[in-house]
């Protein structure tokens, strides 16, 4: 029980760091320039790629072995890789991907594209607090919300930049950040009912951020010649992750 309740309301806060992030756009009316938002991007990615290594396939392995990592993270890259290529979506950047359904407005697709990033984000805290490892789940929550924030920001500037207004731009911000907690209450009902299978959720999980990290977010963040800035951010999120687990841990 305390992990349904632990995974479904971490992943809750950490899903409403989106709209901490968003906030500014109300407010300031000088946009972030493209390398901001990839400088922010990248910091994102570095922490996801720390929280996924060592709070996600680290624990997979000590509890399950190298074998069923394997086949969870290749499961979870698969699964998103799935949802990706069959679900209609809008990229800020990339552009549309998917089935090309005429008869879905732009702004849900750009939901839908920000939706497939984001349920991992959530997935990923649910399960992280199985097995009773509520610090390890902490850890993961602390990663995925700091993350979020700059998130948010560069997610609701790419929105005013796609036409919406600042109103718009915060409230379908907001919108994104709320899928989060619907992976977290999956995740967490699964480790919940099947707890023999905790190691394979976790590494599912992880394979879902690595699909995310190096399909979505990464080639965003090289897509306006900013491949160094980009570059340098995610290693100082990653640095700068570890360095939090390791002090939490």
């Amino acid at each position: 029980m305390n992990v349904f309740l632990y995974g479904s309301l971490a992943s809750l806060i950490a899903g409403m760091a989106t709209s901490l992030g968003a906030i500014p756009v109300l407010f300031i009316k000088k946009q972030l320039s493209e390398k901001q938002l990839d400088m922010f991007l990248g910091f994102a990615a570095g922490v996801m790629l720390a929280a996924t290594m060592f709070s996600l396939i680290v624990p997979a392995i000590d509890i399950g072995g190298p074998l069923i990592m394997i086949i969870g993270v290749i499961c979870g890259a698969v699964t998103i890789d799935l949802f990706d290529h069959f679900s209609p979506h809008e990229h800020f950047i990339k552009g549309h991907e998917g089935p090309n359904y005429n008869t879905v407005k732009k702004v849900w697709l750009f939901v839908i594209a920000i939706t497939l990033h984001n349920f991992p984000e959530g997935m990923a805290v649910g399960v992280s607090f199985g097995g009773d490892m509520v610090k390890n789940g902490l850890i993961v929550a602390i990663a995925i919300g700091i993350q979020n924030i700059p998130e948010g920001t560069a997610t609701a500037v790419s929105f005013l930049k796609a036409g919406y207004s600042r109103r718009q731009a915060f409230k379908w911000s907001m919108f994104t950040g709320l899928v989060e907690p619907i992976g977290g209450l999956l995740g967490a009902s699964l480790v919940v009912l099947i707890k023999p299978a905790l190691p394979f959720f976790l590494a599912f999980a992880a394979g879902a951020m690595l699909y995310v990290i190096s399909d979505e977010i990464i080639p965003e963040t090289h897509s306006h010649g900013n491949e160094r800035t980009a570059t340098f951010s995610l290693i100082i999120g990653f640095l700068l992750m570890t360095v939090l687990d390791v002090m939490l841990g």
